[in-house]
Protein backbone atom coordinates (compact mmCIF):
# COMPACT_ATOMS: atom_id res chain seq x y z
CA UNK A 1 0.00 0.00 0.00
CA UNK A 2 1.21 3.64 -0.82
CA UNK A 3 -0.38 5.70 1.26
CA UNK A 4 2.21 7.65 3.29
CA UNK A 5 0.49 8.50 6.37
CA UNK A 6 2.42 12.17 6.45
CA UNK A 7 0.37 13.18 3.84
CA UNK A 8 -2.76 12.94 6.49
CA UNK A 9 -1.23 13.03 10.19
CA UNK A 10 -0.90 17.08 10.21
CA UNK A 11 -4.20 18.12 8.97
CA UNK A 12 -5.90 17.71 12.06
CA UNK A 13 -2.75 19.32 13.86
CA UNK A 14 -2.44 21.71 11.78
CA UNK A 15 -5.92 22.51 11.88
CA UNK A 16 -6.29 22.47 15.88
CA UNK A 17 -3.29 25.03 15.69
CA UNK A 18 -4.98 27.10 12.94
CA UNK A 19 -8.28 27.28 15.32
CA UNK A 20 -6.04 27.61 18.45
CA UNK A 21 -6.56 31.75 19.08
CA UNK A 22 -9.40 31.98 22.41
CA UNK A 23 -11.40 34.96 22.44
CA UNK A 24 -9.81 35.80 25.45
CA UNK A 25 -6.46 35.58 24.65
CA UNK A 26 -3.95 37.75 22.39
CA UNK A 27 -1.80 35.95 19.78
CA UNK A 28 1.47 35.44 20.06
CA UNK A 29 3.98 37.69 19.13
CA UNK A 30 6.99 36.89 17.32
CA UNK A 31 10.21 38.47 17.50
CA UNK A 32 12.65 36.94 15.02
CA UNK A 33 12.40 33.16 15.26
CA UNK A 34 11.62 33.11 18.84
CA UNK A 35 8.09 32.92 19.77
CA UNK A 36 6.97 34.95 22.60
CA UNK A 37 4.49 33.57 25.27
CA UNK A 38 0.95 34.85 24.92
CA UNK A 39 -0.50 37.04 27.51
CA UNK A 40 -3.64 35.63 29.01
CA UNK A 41 -6.60 37.73 29.97
CA UNK A 42 -6.47 37.56 34.54
CA UNK A 43 -10.54 36.01 33.87
CA UNK A 44 -8.90 33.10 32.20
CA UNK A 45 -9.11 29.78 34.72
CA UNK A 46 -6.03 27.42 34.58
CA UNK A 47 -7.57 25.06 32.68
CA UNK A 48 -7.94 27.64 29.45
CA UNK A 49 -4.09 29.06 30.44
CA UNK A 50 -2.95 25.23 30.10
CA UNK A 51 -5.51 24.15 26.79
CA UNK A 52 -4.32 27.28 24.98
CA UNK A 53 -0.68 26.50 25.48
CA UNK A 54 -1.02 23.06 24.40
CA UNK A 55 -2.43 24.23 21.49
CA UNK A 56 0.22 26.97 20.58
CA UNK A 57 3.33 24.26 21.77
CA UNK A 58 1.88 22.51 19.25
CA UNK A 59 0.98 24.31 16.68
CA UNK A 60 4.82 25.39 16.92
CA UNK A 61 6.07 21.54 16.53
CA UNK A 62 3.18 21.16 13.32
CA UNK A 63 5.17 24.47 12.16
CA UNK A 64 8.70 23.15 12.76
CA UNK A 65 7.81 19.61 11.43
CA UNK A 66 6.72 21.03 8.17
CA UNK A 67 9.76 23.50 7.46
CA UNK A 68 11.69 20.38 7.92
CA UNK A 69 13.16 20.85 11.64
CA UNK A 70 12.34 17.43 12.79
CA UNK A 71 14.35 17.69 16.19
CA UNK A 72 12.57 20.51 16.85
CA UNK A 73 9.16 19.44 16.31
CA UNK A 74 10.12 16.47 18.26
CA UNK A 75 11.29 18.36 21.71
CA UNK A 76 7.75 20.99 20.94
CA UNK A 77 5.79 17.70 20.72
CA UNK A 78 7.36 16.01 24.02
CA UNK A 79 6.67 19.60 25.47
CA UNK A 80 3.11 19.01 25.07
CA UNK A 81 3.12 15.70 26.57
CA UNK A 82 4.53 17.26 29.18
CA UNK A 83 1.72 19.91 29.71
CA UNK A 84 -0.91 17.10 28.44
CA UNK A 85 0.39 13.37 28.46
CA UNK A 86 -3.25 12.89 26.61
CA UNK A 87 -2.46 15.01 23.36
CA UNK A 88 -3.10 12.79 20.57
CA UNK A 89 -1.88 15.23 18.57
CA UNK A 90 1.58 15.41 20.16
CA UNK A 91 1.91 11.78 19.52
CA UNK A 92 0.83 12.31 15.85
CA UNK A 93 3.19 14.33 15.18
CA UNK A 94 5.91 12.47 17.06
CA UNK A 95 4.69 9.45 14.58
CA UNK A 96 5.25 11.38 11.52
CA UNK A 97 8.94 12.63 13.14
CA UNK A 98 9.56 8.84 13.29
CA UNK A 99 8.24 7.98 10.14
CA UNK A 100 10.35 10.56 8.39
CA UNK A 101 13.33 9.43 9.66
CA UNK A 102 12.75 5.94 8.85
CA UNK A 103 11.80 4.29 11.98
CA UNK A 104 8.88 2.06 11.05
CA UNK A 105 8.42 0.12 14.29
CA UNK A 106 8.73 3.66 16.42
CA UNK A 107 6.19 5.45 14.37
CA UNK A 108 3.53 2.96 14.62
CA UNK A 109 3.88 3.16 18.81
CA UNK A 110 2.51 6.60 17.98
CA UNK A 111 0.11 6.22 15.79
CA UNK A 112 -1.20 3.25 18.16
CA UNK A 113 -1.27 5.66 21.49
CA UNK A 114 -2.80 8.62 19.13
CA UNK A 115 -5.61 6.05 18.28
CA UNK A 116 -6.09 4.88 22.05
CA UNK A 117 -6.07 8.53 23.50
CA UNK A 118 -8.73 9.46 20.49
CA UNK A 119 -11.25 6.23 19.55
CA UNK A 120 -13.89 8.74 18.25
CA UNK A 121 -11.01 10.95 15.96
CA UNK A 122 -11.09 9.83 12.94
CA UNK A 123 -7.82 11.63 11.26
CA UNK A 124 -5.92 9.74 14.22
CA UNK A 125 -7.55 6.58 13.56
CA UNK A 126 -7.08 7.30 9.51
CA UNK A 127 -3.53 7.47 10.42
CA UNK A 128 -2.75 4.14 12.44
CA UNK A 129 -4.85 2.36 10.09
CA UNK A 130 -2.52 3.40 7.02
CA UNK A 131 0.25 2.87 9.13
CA UNK A 132 -0.34 -1.36 9.87
CA UNK A 133 -1.58 -1.70 5.87
CA UNK A 134 1.94 -0.61 4.92
CA UNK A 135 3.63 -2.15 7.40
CA UNK A 136 2.10 -5.55 6.62
CA UNK A 137 -1.14 -6.02 8.64
CA UNK A 138 -3.61 -5.03 5.65
CA UNK A 139 -6.35 -7.53 7.20
CA UNK A 140 -6.04 -5.39 11.11
CA UNK A 141 -5.64 -2.08 9.09
CA UNK A 142 -9.31 -2.64 7.59
CA UNK A 143 -10.79 -2.89 11.04
CA UNK A 144 -9.46 1.21 11.98
CA UNK A 145 -10.17 2.60 8.85
CA UNK A 146 -14.14 1.36 9.78
CA UNK A 147 -13.61 2.90 13.17
CA UNK A 148 -12.33 6.34 11.45
CA UNK A 149 -15.36 6.42 9.02
CA UNK A 150 -17.72 5.70 12.13
CA UNK A 151 -16.31 8.73 14.31
CA UNK A 152 -18.70 11.34 14.40
CA UNK A 153 -17.68 14.74 12.67
CA UNK A 154 -14.73 13.42 10.52
CA UNK A 155 -14.22 15.80 8.11
CA UNK A 156 -12.58 13.89 5.34
CA UNK A 157 -13.92 10.45 4.88
CA UNK A 158 -12.36 10.23 1.31
CA UNK A 159 -8.68 9.69 2.54
CA UNK A 160 -9.85 6.54 5.20
CA UNK A 161 -11.74 5.83 2.11
CA UNK A 162 -9.05 5.68 -0.19
CA UNK A 163 -6.89 3.93 2.13
CA UNK A 164 -9.24 1.46 2.89
CA UNK A 165 -9.97 0.39 -0.69
CA UNK A 166 -6.54 0.54 -1.30
CA UNK A 167 -5.65 -1.62 1.78
CA UNK A 168 -8.43 -4.33 0.17
CA UNK A 169 -7.07 -4.55 -2.74
CA UNK A 170 -3.56 -5.57 -1.47
CA UNK A 171 -5.57 -7.68 0.92
CA UNK A 172 -7.11 -9.84 -1.92
CA UNK A 173 -10.67 -8.13 -1.23
CA UNK A 174 -11.53 -6.91 -4.85
CA UNK A 175 -15.19 -5.90 -4.10
CA UNK A 176 -14.66 -4.21 -0.79
CA UNK A 177 -11.41 -2.21 -2.77
CA UNK A 178 -13.96 -1.66 -5.59
CA UNK A 179 -16.71 -0.67 -3.49
CA UNK A 180 -14.59 1.78 -1.12
CA UNK A 181 -12.62 3.25 -3.87
CA UNK A 182 -15.51 4.55 -5.72
CA UNK A 183 -17.00 5.74 -2.83
CA UNK A 184 -13.30 7.69 -2.02
CA UNK A 185 -13.40 8.88 -5.85
CA UNK A 186 -17.47 10.61 -5.23
CA UNK A 187 -16.24 12.23 -2.37
CA UNK A 188 -12.67 13.43 -4.07
CA UNK A 189 -12.60 13.37 -7.52
CA UNK A 190 -8.80 13.64 -7.54
CA UNK A 191 -7.97 11.97 -4.79
CA UNK A 192 -4.28 10.37 -6.03
CA UNK A 193 -3.98 7.42 -4.15
CA UNK A 194 -7.71 6.35 -5.20
CA UNK A 195 -6.91 6.65 -8.68
CA UNK A 196 -4.31 4.76 -8.76
CA UNK A 197 -5.42 1.75 -6.88
CA UNK A 198 -8.64 2.05 -8.95
CA UNK A 199 -6.15 1.94 -12.11
CA UNK A 200 -4.47 -1.23 -10.21
CA UNK A 201 -7.82 -2.95 -9.90
CA UNK A 202 -9.14 -2.30 -13.21
CA UNK A 203 -5.58 -3.80 -14.47
CA UNK A 204 -6.03 -6.60 -12.15
CA UNK A 205 -9.71 -7.16 -13.70
CA UNK A 206 -8.69 -7.32 -17.46
CA UNK A 207 -10.15 -3.73 -17.80
CA UNK A 208 -7.95 -2.15 -19.65
CA UNK A 209 -9.40 0.56 -21.21
CA UNK A 210 -11.07 1.40 -17.49
CA UNK A 211 -7.77 1.38 -16.43
CA UNK A 212 -6.66 3.88 -18.62
CA UNK A 213 -9.01 6.10 -18.01
CA UNK A 214 -7.97 5.38 -14.34
CA UNK A 215 -4.17 6.04 -14.97
CA UNK A 216 -5.02 9.12 -17.02
CA UNK A 217 -6.64 10.67 -13.99
CA UNK A 218 -3.92 9.79 -11.69
CA UNK A 219 -1.66 11.43 -14.09
CA UNK A 220 -3.64 14.19 -14.01
CA UNK A 221 -4.50 14.52 -10.72
CA UNK A 222 -0.67 14.56 -8.78
CA UNK A 223 2.68 14.25 -9.92
CA UNK A 224 3.84 11.12 -10.96
CA UNK A 225 5.92 8.33 -8.70
CA UNK A 226 7.60 5.34 -10.58
CA UNK A 227 4.89 2.97 -9.66
CA UNK A 228 2.07 5.03 -11.42
CA UNK A 229 4.32 5.07 -14.42
CA UNK A 230 5.09 1.70 -14.68
CA UNK A 231 1.55 0.41 -14.58
CA UNK A 232 0.72 3.23 -17.18
CA UNK A 233 3.50 1.04 -19.71
CA UNK A 234 1.53 -2.02 -18.41
CA UNK A 235 -1.56 -0.56 -19.11
CA UNK A 236 -0.73 0.87 -22.82
CA UNK A 237 1.65 -2.20 -23.68
CA UNK A 238 -1.61 -4.47 -22.96
CA UNK A 239 -3.93 -2.17 -25.03
CA UNK A 240 -1.38 -2.44 -27.93
CA UNK A 241 -0.29 1.34 -27.66
CA UNK A 242 3.45 0.47 -27.79
CA UNK A 243 4.32 3.76 -28.80
CA UNK A 244 2.20 4.72 -25.77
CA UNK A 245 3.76 2.58 -23.34
CA UNK A 246 7.49 3.33 -24.62
CA UNK A 247 6.47 7.35 -23.81
CA UNK A 248 5.74 6.06 -20.04
CA UNK A 249 8.81 3.90 -20.09
CA UNK A 250 11.06 6.94 -21.13
CA UNK A 251 9.54 9.14 -18.72
CA UNK A 252 10.43 6.43 -15.89
CA UNK A 253 14.14 6.44 -17.45
CA UNK A 254 14.09 10.30 -16.88
CA UNK A 255 12.74 10.62 -13.98
CA UNK A 256 13.39 7.35 -11.86
CA UNK A 257 16.45 6.57 -12.87
CA UNK A 258 16.80 4.24 -9.71
CA UNK A 259 13.73 2.92 -9.78
CA UNK A 260 14.78 1.38 -13.01
CA UNK A 261 17.98 0.15 -11.93
CA UNK A 262 16.03 -1.88 -9.04
CA UNK A 263 13.62 -3.65 -11.46
CA UNK A 264 16.10 -4.75 -13.42
CA UNK A 265 18.48 -5.75 -10.39
CA UNK A 266 21.34 -3.61 -11.74
CA UNK A 267 23.16 -1.03 -8.40
CA UNK A 268 22.21 -3.84 -5.67
CA UNK A 269 25.54 -4.86 -3.60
Amino acid sequence: MRPDPRLVLLAGVLLLAACSKSPVVKAPKIKGSEQIAPEYSYSDSEATKKRVQVRETLGLAAQRFASGDLAEAEKQAHKVLKQDPTAADAYTLLGAVAARRGQAAQAGEHYRRAAELAPRQGEVLNNYGAWLCSNGYPAEALVWFDRALAAPNYRSPGSALANSGGCALKSGQGERAERDLRRALELEPKNAYALASMAEYQYGQGRYFEARAFSERRLAAAPADASVLQLAARIEDRLGDKAAASRYQQRLRTEFPQAVLSSTGEGSQ
